[in-house]
């Protein structure tokens, strides 16, 4: 604690008793079944709460022990999560998409008491690895009907009925024994570069964190006005974590969870019944979201294409043109009413004041798109280890591709700072994690002899306080020659050029030159979330605008198609114009088959490139010779010896 921020530490109970006094009778969790809304006050929630908890000490959970939550983002989810840090143990969530032994790796290190899993497809999983887990007792079900009734295993109703056999002193003995410094909860990182690391959050990371970090995003207090939310993104993860969960309930917020398959499809029509006021994605979303209204637009009729094209030029012209004070135009005025409000209505955001993207960096194709819908996104910036968002964009902080400013009450610094102002993102506040949980060495190594939090990621700051991101340090390329290039602005700079890519991953760590490994656009199979062969509406309209006929992946890959082979050669020249060297010039490059998704493995469960994952499935098709040149004009694809 110092100057900065001399609140005084709260818990979790006392932050929720707070917000019970004020909002008790007002609907905190929503939750649809069948065609029904089914409300919760947060009144009601607290008392659930306290039910799971006791329901957790009748099972035996013991202190500092923890409920792994394995599900889809849902009432009892949130109740389980508050349930098991006011019985005094340690909530961890285990990603949707984790096979058995990443559910084993979570629940044996976390020493899980209860696994609190979604439905049969996650008990099958626990039921895998359950004999290794030695501290496990009991096992509880929250969607479905029980298959088959196992030991120590408890659908929700008969999970929640055990906690009428332990007395309110008792629990109320263990939450007053708490104090705002133990650990209540566990954020495993994606473990993108190696093992996942339990990062320990506490009492008052969360509760700290949950009150300024929103307060940046101008998130307001339900006494103003209530804020309406979507739960759709991993509730393991921290930013959906401090925004869906803790400022929740620190601020008296309406949670409406979307069903199962929102990623496949269904958000949309939750976004369109629930009307949210603040709306989160991560950036891939944000992606998904614009190649949707783009195939939308792609199918309206001439005048209406036109008109919709008009209507998002001057609304990204005056976007980038208008500072918070100006007055808008008429013509913006127009364009707005006219168009671009019943765009935002029919993909359910007419009553968003405020979009968030986090969890990655967003590339500015997608910033440019969204502003042409007059929508702007504001970044958060900040790790697992800081509770989510150390810097934070919103209506009162916001430019263009910039993360916004640090929190108040929070620090950063740079260190390592290069002639271009750019060095290392390093953190200082309250809401800087514990550590992690039984790896002292590498919480060693993520904070300096003076408590900063080294965030691995690489920063400029402006002359107004704006942080801009450039690349993280694990990512950047090293060439056998010993330039260092930062991949995501080149990355950006290829999907930006040739609209058929949907993702480009730049290779050359101690390589002689730079190469790239591309996938096209396609569709997704609804059922699996895994990419099909068959060509997205834009990525089909691209090869025909080229005079390509091509429908299918298949179709293109492996030279078959020379004019698009043409077309991405002559996209990536463009890209390597720009080059401020002859070493960051892409000097082959290659398509994958398929495109990357969480289910092949390539993505994170946030949808964050996992780079060394897929150095390592794709090794054979970096290691190949160039392809052959498309014709005898075309420049060799040999790395030139020199500039020139």
């Amino acid at each position: 604690m110092d100057e900065l921020c001399p609140e005084q530490p709260i818990t979790v109970y006392q932050m929720f008793t707070n917000s019970v006094q004020k909002y008790g009778k007002l609907t905190a969790l929503a939750s649809k079944r069948g065609n029904k809304w089914e409300k919760v006050t947060f009144s009601e929630y607290y008392h659930l709460s306290r039910m799971a908890a006791k329901g957790f000490l009748k099972l035996g959970l013991e202190q500092f022990h923890s409920v792994a939550i394995l599900g889809f983002n849902s009432a009892e989810w949130f109740i389980a999560a508050v349930g098991t840090v006011f019985a005094g143990g340690i909530m961890a969530g285990i990603y949707t998409t984790n096979s058995p032994d990443a559910c084993l790796y979570v629940a044996k290190d976390s020493r899980a008491n209860i696994i609190v899993v979604e439905n049969q497809k996650q008990l099958d999983k626990i039921l895998q690895v359950k004999d290794k887990l030695p501290h496990l007792k009991a096992i509880v079900q929250y969607s479905g009907s029980l298959k088959e009734k196992l030991p120590n295993f408890y659908s929700w109703e008969e999970f929640m009925g055990l906690g009428l056999e332990v007395s309110d002193q008792e629990l109320d003995e263990i939450i007053s024994s708490q104090k705002a410094n133990q650990c209540c909860a566990l954020i495993y990182t994606s473990g993108t570069t190696g093992s996942p690391k339990g990062v320990m959050l506490s009492h008052d990371n969360i509760t700290w964190t949950a009150h300024h970090a929103s307060r940046a995003g101008d998130m307001q207090p339900a006494e103003i006005r209530q804020e309406s939310l979507v739960s759709y993104l991993p509730l393991s993860h921290i930013a959906a974590q401090i925004y869906d969960l803790w400022t929740g309930i620190q601020w008296g917020e309406q949670v409406s969870f979307a069903q199962p398959d929102a990623l496949k499809g269904s958000l949309v029509d939750t976004l369109r019944e629930v009307t949210p006021t603040a709306h989160m994605g991560v950036p891939r979303v944000w992606e998904k979201i614009m190649e949707k209204i783009k195939e939308g637009i792609s199918r309206c009729g001439y005048m209406k294409r036109k008109l919709v094209t008009w209507a998002m030029s001057v609304s990204l012209e005056a976007n980038q043109r208008l500072t918070k004070d100006e007055e808008k135009s008429f013509l913006f005025t127009l364009a707005d009413s006219l168009v671009l409000q019943k765009l935002r209505a029919e993909l359910g955001i007419s009553n968003c004041v405020k979009f968030f993207s986090g969890a990655a960096p967003i590339g500015n194709e997608t910033l440019q798109f969204f502003l042409g819908l007059n929508i702007r996104l504001y970044e958060a910036y900040g790790m697992s280890e800081s509770s989510g968002p150390h810097f934070m964009s919103g209506p009162k902080a916001y430019r263009f591709s910039s993360c916004g400013k640090v929190v108040p009450g929070c620090r950063y610094k740079l260190v390592n700072v290069d002639a271009d102002g750019i060095g290392e993102v390093c953190f200082w506040g309250r809401n800087v994690f514990m550590g992690f949980l039984n790896l002292e060495d590498k919480t060693k190594e993520a904070l300096d002899e003076d408590g900063w939090l080294r965030s691995g990621d690489l920063g400029k700051v402006d002359e107004d306080g704006f942080l801009y991101i450039t690349g993280r340090i694990k990512e950047l390329i090293i060439t056998a020659g010993g330039e260092n290039i930062a991949p995501l602005s080149i990355e950006d700079a290829v999907k930006q050029e040739l609209p058929i890519i949907s993702n480009a991953m730049l290779i050359g760590d101690k390589r002689k030159f730079l190469s790239m490994l591309l996938t096209l656009k396609c569709t997704i199979n609804p059922e699996t979330t895994e990419p099909t062969d068959i060509l997205s509406l834009g990525a089909v309209e691209f090869c025909q605008r080229h005079g390509s006929q091509s429908t299918k992946v298949s179709d293109i890959i492996g030279g078959k198609d020379k004019i698009v082979y043409q077309s991405i050669e002559e996209g990536i020249e463009r890209v390597n114009s720009k080059a401020t060297s002859n070493a960051q010039r892409i000097q082959k490059w290659t398509i994958i088959g398929k495109d990357f998704s969480i289910v092949g493995g390539e993505l994170g469960p946030t949808m964050k490139l996992r780079r060394p994952v897929v150095l390592q499935m794709y090794h054979g098709e970096i290691e190949m010779t160039p392809r052959p040149p498309i014709n005898p004009a075309h420049r060799s694809l040999k790395p030139k010896s020199k500039p020139g």
